[in-house]
């Protein structure tokens, strides 16, 4: 009877166990792999939460930006910084800070303490949470880092986007000084700067952590649209920086109507600084209307590449990506319009604002689908 029992419990082991008693170095390569892949579940994990951080930093970031709040802070502390004022006589020492700038002269003059609070307490919120994504990234990339759990394709680039989260808060502080003393605001092109910075290393990071998730084996429909959802994502990222523009003009303001812009499609007045060039920048109807351009071109890509891929690849995951790819940008369009006819509402400017984020995370994650995960890295070959 063993003899009879034990033959049927041995055909109903793992075929990796199984592999690992027959040959030593099958089982160390299995374990190896192993290894790998709970240490790229652990670090998807860990980049999901960074990405929740960086996506309710841009939106704290846009809500200081809609309340005119950004300038409330006139001096970078990057350490000292997190501990806000704790007493009466500290707030008066901010307030009084406050009061040499031009944006308080020349606008909020006679500003309170209670109103300055407000404002003070947005800009607060904006570098504390830059500092913990700060913390939330670099930490735990030192702890993977010095126990070996980090690829080798993948330290270098780990370490990139540290160093750019550091290159990051330096430009943020480079936007308000800005507009400490000329100016009652700050530059727009560091503004789009600032913004566009930051969805980069958000891009950057869902590139990284979509790379070592596992992915489907459907084959790729087609190289052209593999192409196509990389330049969707870059477009997406120039449509940020645009939408960064129009942010730090106030341009939004420039035509309130839609379609039409002023009562036609190319409005009067896109030209009427010289040099040209500047118009782009500095003329609030022409960034507008280039941003509108953006998006028009965006979702007529989007629209072709969703075509595409159901005609070469239905029933895919890459077909079913580009499906839902168009659908968020259809709805940052619709937004977007509503945005400009309700002439930029807070609520719905942050709505546009985040939304962009999310089009833009998805339009990454597609792209990466192409390319597949990250190959396994072992160091153990088996011996023939």
């Amino acid at each position: 009877m063993n003899a009879t029992t034990a033959a049927p419990r041995a055909e109903l082991q793992d075929p990796r166990a199984q592999a690992a008693t027959e040959t030593p170095d099958a089982g160390k390569l299995l374990a190896e792999q192993q290894r790998i892949r709970d240490n790229r579940a652990v670090q998807r994990v860990w980049l999901a939460i960074v990405l929740v951080a960086i996506f309710a930093l841009v939106l704290v970031g846009g809500a200081t930006r809609l309340t005119d709040s950004g300038l409330s802070i006139t001096e970078w502390k990057p350490i000292h910084g997190v501990i806000p004022p704790l007493s009466e006589a500290e707030w008066q020492e901010e307030l009084e800070l406050y009061r040499q700038i031009p944006e308080y002269q020349l606008i909020n003059k006679g500003m309170s303490l209670d109103e300055f609070k407000v404002i003070y307490w947005w800009e607060w919120a904006h570098r504390f949470l830059a500092r913990g994504v700060g913390v939330l990234f670099g930490v735990p990339l030192l702890f993977f880092l010095a126990t070996g759990r980090v690829e080798k394709r993948l330290r270098w680039p780990l370490f990139g986007l540290l160093v750019l989260g550091g290159l990051q808060g330096a430009v943020g502080w480079w936007m308000v000084a800005s507009g400490l003393v000329d100016r009652v605001d700050v530059s727009q092109y560091r503004l789009a700067t600032h913004l566009t910075l930051a969805c980069l290393i958000f891009a950057a990071i869902v590139w990284v952590m979509r790379g070592l998730a596992p992915h489907s084996s459907d084959p790729l429909p087609s190289v052209g649209l593999k192409r196509a959802a990389g330049a969707l994502a870059g477009l997406i990222l120039v449509q940020i920086y645009l939408g960064g523009l129009v942010a730090g003009l106030d341009a939004g303001l420039a035509s309130n109507t839609w379609p039409l812009m002023n009562g036609a499609f190319v409005p009067e007045g896109l030209l009427v600084i010289a040099p040209a060039w500047r118009n782009f920048f500095e003329n609030e109807l022409t960034v507008q209307f280039v941003h509108r351009l953006g998006g028009y071109l965006i979702f007529a890509l989007a629209l072709w590449h969703m075509v595409a891929s159901i005609q070469r690849g239905r029933g895919s995951t890459h077909c079913r990506r580009a499906v839902v790819l168009f659908g968020l940008v259809t709805i940052q369009a619709l937004i977007g319009i509503v945005v400009i006819v309700t002439q930029v509402p807070v609520s719905w400017a942050l709505l546009h604002q985040g939304w962009a984020v999310v089009v833009l995370g998805f339009a990454v994650a597609h792209w990466r689908g192409f390319h597949g995960a990250y190959p396994m890295e072992t160091n153990i070959s088996l011996r023939s």
